[in-house]
């Protein structure tokens, strides 16, 4: 696989993460900096690195199956994984500009 079929996959896993959405908040998990790593190996097995917006988030137990059921759509993708993480903690600091503005703090 070369860099660019790599990051050929990496854009297409990207575009799919902006269509899954925080329930409680009007923005995806993307913009909103819940997914800190995304890892396309040799055999286009996917590892994606996120977290929560607090441990107790209402959807800790189905938004990582979403993702993954998501991402292993993708006719490139063999297989998807999803480890959440707390370290670091979210907070708003990580939102892109463009949900901080959607959401009213800019």
């Amino acid at each position: 696989m070369t860099q660019d079929d790599a990051q050929n996959i990496g854009d297409k896993i990207v575009e799919k993460l902006k269509t899954i959405f925080d329930p409680e908040i009007p923005v995806d998990i993307y913009e909103l900096g819940l997914i800190y790593d995304v890892m396309v190996s040799e055999d286009n097995d996917v590892k994606i690195l996120m977290t929560l917006t607090s441990p107790n988030c209402p959807v800790a137990e189905t938004l990582p199956v979403e993702v993954e059921e998501k991402v292993k759509t993708l006719e490139e993708v063999r297989d998807a994984e999803v480890e959440i993480t707390f370290d670091p903690t979210w907070t708003q600091e990580m939102m892109s500009e463009e949900a901080k503005l959607e959401l009213g703090f800019l």
